[in-house]
């Protein structure tokens, strides 16, 4: 035959089934495909046949692997007859199949055959009604597009989960596809997630616990269970490959509060690839299935999440990052720990300071002040705060949440006059800018602007007016949130209770409770330096817990800190002005020094610096006399 083809080339049977195809019958199954194409080369002679197999795999895509290794062949020249069933086979894009069909096989001397269609390449007229066909293939992929689309839409506006399959934490329902399960294993390890989220572990970090733990991957977990999109293509060589990117996405989905979220991807096209949509275009419908997690602790590890824990050279993350403010300028704390050394001696520094200072604390003209606080003070201060408030909701229990709400009122009442001003203000100036546009196209009109005026004056009232509707928008939704009664002192109670053992601080703890802390300056007008700290408390802000009146015995012992407090302050004075007299060279190291007697006024030496008197006599002398003055002190004031 003129036609048979020489040995060194194969003859290509091309065969693809899609899951649309499986619609109109046995007749397009890959065994039927695969029949009917080696029948017709038998007929024609062709040998050394190789099948080429695309199953399950859309006419729209041109990325199949069976389609792609076919077209490396032809390219390497090793093709010489191409043949498939019809050209829907080829594909259902009417420009990419024409490119394969018209141009690329004549451009490798490829001898094309649709066998159904009676399409020859070596048949000029043949392939006459190929471009319409075509189109046609296209046509009913765009129409079978349009139906799944629309059936996609139907089912994820119902609340039906919109995914092939449950994520890892969750098993489809056996008698119901569109019902997930919690899968106790899996559900256990997203657990453990969340709790070391909220312990302030980061993504990465939390990957590189799990991996080291040896605690199985989801994309490996679920192939082993013969699930998930994955489950013929894991690596089952790495079971214990984590990564960030899958923590950190795990952590987002509100799928794990027991909620089924859909739309969170679309495409214009059944061309284009799928986009990822922005949260606020997906359509959440909650408590459709069991939660893994409570909506606290999801909340929560998203608010830790979102800030940046680094660790510096103690290796340790902070875990009042974020929390920690200036209460002059808002600006954050920087905290700074380490080793520092001064005159040859090594010793530990960890401390907070206004970052606005740190910052310009070597330029010309300092900003703000130090607001200097010690972390352990303020550890001691926080676990205080949480361990009283907590203590005094759990023990007054109702008139915790009267006082509660009592305050949220307030500050609620004055939060909703001041909007309610700005408001009325912004809705007066809407109102005007209504009446300035009127005008202006009507002195337009009238011929008295200029066009080009006209447009100018009008596109910057109207950009106005539409700022001043944003925000109209805004303000009134934050204006119609007060009047919701929300009970934030029961979700106080709730976490209070979840804690039994208050007498350590840790960074769940810190999280959980604690919404921010506000340092001030320090006062030093009374002689000793006193700094206010606010600390504010989740769900209740800044709580003052109502102490009772102190006790003598309380007040006595304060008193007697203040007493140590000065003493150990003056003793501080004492020793650096030693040290600078030692370094003006005033006092040498090791010699008496050069004092003077409180009682006789003399000059004495002493090894000791702290000395008051030159001899006992002195000393007796002195107290005798203090004590006469307390004694007549004492007895003018009774008279």
């Amino acid at each position: 035959m003129a036609n048979r083809q020489t040995e060194e080339k194969i003859t290509a049977l091309y065969e693809r089934l899609s899951r649309d195809d499986d619609l109109t019958g046995d007749s397009n199954s890959i065994l039927n495909q695969k029949r009917y194409l080696e029948s017709y080369a038998a007929q024609r002679g062709y040998t050394n046949i190789v099948h080429y197999t695309d199953d399950g795999w859309s006419g729209g895509n041109f990325d199949r692997p069976a389609w792609k290794r076919l077209v490396a062949d032809i390219e390497a020249g090793r093709v010489a007859h191409l043949l498939c069933k019809d050209l829907s086979r080829i594909g259902r894009n009417y420009l990419q199949t024409g490119f394969y069909t018209e141009v690329m096989f004549r451009q490798n001397g490829v001898h094309f055959v649709a066998v159904a269609n009676n399409i020859d390449s070596e048949e000029q007229d043949s392939g006459e009604f190929a471009p319409f066909l075509n189109i046609m293939n296209e046509w009913y992929l765009r129409d079978q597009s349009k139906k799944v689309s629309a059936a996609y839409r139907v089912k994820g506006k119902a609340g039906k989960p919109t995914t092939n399959n449950a994520i890892y934490g969750y098993k489809k329902d056996p008698e119901d596809k569109d019902h997930w399960l919690v899968d106790e294993e899996a559900a256990a390890v997203v657990r453990r997630i969340f709790r070391l989220a909220v312990e302030g572990h980061g993504p990465y970090e939390i990957s590189k616990i799990l991996t080291q733990e040896k605690v199985e991957c989801p994309a490996y977990y679920l192939a082993r269970n013969g699930r998930g999109s994955r489950k013929n293509t894991v690596d089952t060589s790495r079971p214990y490959d984590w990564y960030g990117f899958t923590v950190s996405s795990m952590l987002t989905k509100p799928e794990y509060m027991g909620h089924t979220v859909n739309f969170r991807s679309s495409k214009k096209s059944y061309r284009d690839k799928r986009v990822k949509n922005d949260p606020s275009d997906w359509l959440i419908f909650e408590n459709t299935h069991e939660a893994i997690v409570d909506p606290e602790t999801w909340q929560l590890a998203q608010q830790v999440k979102r800030t940046v824990r680094r660790t510096d050279t103690t290796g340790i993350a902070n875990p009042l990052t974020g929390l920690v403010f200036c209460a002059d300028c808002g600006a954050k704390m920087y905290n700074h720990r380490g080793k520092r050394k001064k005159a040859g001696r090594e010793y530990s520094v960890d401390f907070y300071s206004c970052s606005t200072y740190t910052l310009t604390f070597e330029r010309e003209t300092q900003m703000c002040s130090s607001h200097t606080v010690s972390t352990k003070a303020l550890n001691a201060l926080i676990l205080e705060t949480i361990c009283t408030t907590a203590s005094y909701a759990i023990q007054n229990k109702e008139e915790f949440i009267q006082k509660v709400r009592s305050i949220s009122q307030v500050r609620q009442q004055e939060a909703a006059k001041e909007l309610k001003r700005k408001v009325a203000k912004e809705r007066k100036r809407s109102a005007e800018l209504d009446v300035l546009i009127k005008k202006l196209y009507e002195t337009y009109a009238m011929g008295k602007l200029e066009e080009k005026r006209f447009e100018l004056l009008c596109a910057e009232y109207e950009k106005e007016q539409a700022e001043l509707e944003q925000l109209l928008a805004s303000e009134q939704a934050q204006l119609d949130q007060f009047h919701e009664d929300t009970d934030r002192a029961s979700h106080f109670l709730a976490l209070a209770q979840k804690y039994t053992d208050f007498t350590e601080l840790t960074a769940p703890m810190i999280h959980e409770f604690v919404e921010k802390i506000l340092v001030h300056a320090p006062d030093r007008s009374t002689g000793e330096r006193v700094q206010e700290i606010e600390i504010y408390l989740n769900f209740i802000g800044k709580f003052e817990v109502p102490m009772p009146e102190p006790t003598e015995e309380e007040l006595a012992a304060e008193e007697k800190r203040r007493q140590k407090r000065i003493r150990d302050h003056e003793k501080y004075l004492r020793q650096k002005e030693r040290k600078q007299k030692i370094a003006e060279g005033l006092i040498v190291p090791g010699e008496p020094y050069q004092l003077v007697c409180q009682c006789c006024g003399e000059p004495f030496q002493s090894v000791r610096p702290n000395a008051k008197f030159c001899k006992p006599a002195c000393r007796e002398k002195f107290y005798r006399q203090e004590k006469r003055k307390a004694k007549e002190t004492e007895t003018s004031q009774t008279a």
